[in-house]
């Protein structure tokens, strides 16, 4: 009898600039050459994780360090000026197709399928999204994936107004699972002890959503989303079922963060929580 191949999956939470310990982790998995037959990113493990499936090892530190105190890059100048905290023309456009070209023939001639998350505003519901082409229209699913709801407007991308992965889906295990992905790892960007709190639900939040009841529903509700994803992530961990790469503390980083002493600290705190955990990791990935 011919037994069915195991599906390997790598899901990528995201965290804003919590993003650089994933970025560190999966730096370390390129240059050992570890591979998955799939990936699934939300928000900044979807704009920094796309780079695992393009080969660039490194592009992710590099263009964070570069443009740390550039005001088109996460300021609210940019906010006022735009809409936009991170500044759309900027940061998809510019950033990818100039100044650190996104490598599109790698990415598309690498076999490992790669989705992001995104919120659907007007459900408040998440929507998947495979990329398997090039362009702009791929480089708003990113963009869509990480749009923040208050700091950023709703991206418009094939039929859909969208806005940040993690409000309706900050972990996809699930999702992965119900694809076909059976042995899966997992890369979270807080450490084991922390629990999501309800945001602050009160006058100025909702007058601020007033145009987006979906979305204020969702972040109403997504502190018990999030912890029920990740006590079912321990559970899976504890018996075995996946593999979990965590920071081991709290990161401490802010979300848009300018400093560029903390963004290495955290990206080289990845690199070496994966390097401390890869031999166990690859022995997860092999097993029969």
């Amino acid at each position: 009898m011919q037994t069915e191949k195991i599906q390997t999956g790598l899901i990528c939470e995201g965290g804003a600039m919590r993003g650089l310990f994933t970025a560190g982790v999966l730096d370390v998995l390129l240059e050992n050459e570890v591979s998955f037959d799939g990936m699934v990113g939300v928000s900044a493990g979807a704009t920094f994780g796309c780079n695992f499936k393009s080969k660039q090892i490194g592009r992710t530190i590099r263009y964070n360090l570069e443009y740390a105190e550039d005001k088109r890059y996460g300021s609210f100048t940019s906010l006022i000026k735009t809409g936009d905290l991170y500044d759309t023309e900027f940061c998809y456009h510019t950033l990818p197709n100039e100044l650190f070209p996104f490598d599109w023939d790698t990415f598309l001639g690498n076999p490992m399928k790669f989705y992001v998350v995104a919120t659907d505003v007007k459900t408040g519901k998440p929507v998947y999204h495979e990329m398997k082409s090039r362009g702009d229209s791929e480089l708003e699913w990113l963009r869509a994936s990480a749009s923040m709801p208050l700091v950023s407007k709703p991206v418009s991308v094939d039929g859909y107004e969208l806005l940040d992965g993690g409000i309706s889906n900050s972990v996809p295990l699930e999702f992965f699972e119900h694809i076909g992905y059976t042995r899966n790892v997992v890369i979270l960007t807080q450490d084991a002890n922390y629990v999501k709190e309800p945001i602050p639900s009160g006058f100025l939040t909702k007058l601020l959503l007033k145009k987006q009841p979906a979305i204020y529903t969702a972040m109403t509700k997504r502190h018990i989303m999030y912890n029920a994803q990740i006590d079912y992530i321990k559970k899976k961990e504890a018996s075995g079922e996946v593999f979990v790469i965590r920071p081991p503390e709290p990161l401490g980083i802010k979300r848009v963060e300018h400093d560029r002493v903390e963004l290495e600290r955290v990206y080289k705190l990845g690199r070496n929580t994966a390097l401390s955990l890869l031999s166990e990791l690859k022995d997860f990935i092999d097993k029969k």
